[in-house]
């Protein structure tokens, strides 16, 4: 049994979902300026390793995190909840920087803290839903993947998760370390303390450059892709009534076989 284990959880500052977004009329990109608050997904990783920790009867939860303007106010609540320290990866050339790349950066910034018996991820952030960064993530280091845990235990050297599916959950295991995604659900996020809130603010963040970090190309340039136009979403046309004559059902199983689901 492990008697202490450390977990690095990657955690994504986003604009708050409160307040209408706006595109940077450049770049066409999401505009990140101002505050940033944690993402309501990554509170469900940070909360799992807390637990995890704690069951294990010791270690550390350690964070990683990339935002533009050397963000920390989302880095804080997680730290505040119970993390002990974390790792800001902030730099201007990172801008427009694809999942791949993003993944890269975190990857280095895992290596660089070092030491993790397990890393966990949301499964996708409420601001990209790429849902792509964690398994980019775990090729990049080496490690096993494991993806849509609903529930997450550690057995001596091994993790064992029930993995979500649409028909339930299929029951995996692999040795540590490793990277998990978990869904949102898996745990009930506990909400920072006042004693928590103080603490986070004397808690170590050390932020690097790409350049601190040796990640090459970033940006617009690693992504090799650019944003040419953004235009609204199609309105949803309405759907069709059918008047139930006695023989509805006949109606309903053609309209169904001409959809292909029948």
């Amino acid at each position: 049994m492990i008697w202490a284990m450390n977990v690095i959880v990657c955690v994504k500052q986003i604009p708050d979902p409160a307040t209408p977004g706006e595109l940077d009329p450049g770049t066409n990109a999401l505009k990140r300026e101002g505050k940033l608050i944690l993402d309501d997904s990554d509170a469900y990783g940070v909360e799992m390793a807390l637990q995890l920790v704690d069951t294990a009867g010791g270690g550390e939860v350690w964070l990683v995190s990339m935002a533009p303007n050397d963000e920390v106010s989302g880095l804080r609540t997680a730290l505040a909840m119970g993390a002990s320290k974390a790792i800001l990866v902030s730099d201007p050339s990172l801008a427009g920087s694809d999942a791949l790349t993003t993944a890269k950066v975190l990857a280095a910034a895992v290596e660089r803290l070092g030491g993790a018996d397990l890393i966990l991820a949301g499964t996708e952030s409420s601001d990209g839903y790429t849902g792509t960064v964690p398994e980019q993530m775990a090729e990049v280091l080496g490690l096993p993947s494991v993806t849509f845990a609903k529930k997450v235990t550690v057995d001596g050297s091994s993790l064992k998760v029930e993995r979500q599916t649409e028909a339930g959950y299929d029951e995996v295991e692999c040795p540590l370390p490793a990277l998990v995604s978990v869904t949102a659900g898996v745990v009930e996020p506990r909400y920072p303390s006042f004693k928590g809130i103080m603490a986070a603010k004397s808690k170590p963040v050390e932020t690097v450059t790409v350049a601190d970090l040796g990640v090459t190309p970033v940006g617009w340039g690693g992504a090799g892709q650019q944003i040419t136009e953004v235009g609204q979403a199609a309105e949803r046309e309405a759907g069709e009534i059918i008047e139930d004559d006695g023989e509805t059902f006949n109606k309903i199983v053609e309209y169904l076989d001409n959809l292909k689901v029948i």
